[in-house]
């Protein structure tokens, strides 16, 4: 797919970003009618303006310094139903419909190969309840 790289991202948009050093922010990506977190990626302003314009989920590879789209190579695709920016501006929620893995190992999602870490669970105390 080619892009034309003589638009950009929508300024209104752009200005409530909070970037990284690296110019980037986390994108938490969740299969949209289920809720399961697939996986974080990372966008600029051009990776998102992608997403946004395209239907399809663009990544920025923070090893391969270059632009991915999910699904390209693997087959693994990310059609995008909403993407909503949360209250600092420095992390999107990206809600996906989510064909085959989202995880380069092959798994649903990335949180599926790491399972849980042992915690103390938190309890609400009575009065709050």
């Amino acid at each position: 797919m080619q892009y034309d790289n003589s638009i950009t991202l929508d300024p209104a948009i752009a200005s409530r970003l909070k970037r990284d050093d690296k110019g980037l922010v986390a994108a938490v990506v969740q299969q949209y009618d289920t809720r399961d977190v697939l996986m974080v990626g990372y966008m600029d302003d051009e990776a998102l303006r992608r997403t946004l314009t395209t239907g399809r989920v663009t990544f920025w590879s923070r090893s391969r310094q270059e632009y991915w789209r999910k699904g390209d190579t693997s087959g693994h695709v990310q059609y995008v139903k909403g993407v909503s920016l949360d209250c600092d501006g420095d992390a999107l929620l990206v809600e996906v419909d989510q064909v085959g893995a989202a995880c380069h190992t092959g798994k649903r999602s990335c949180f599926d190969e790491g399972g849980p870490l042992p915690v103390v669970e938190g309890f609400r105390p009575e009065e709050e309840q």
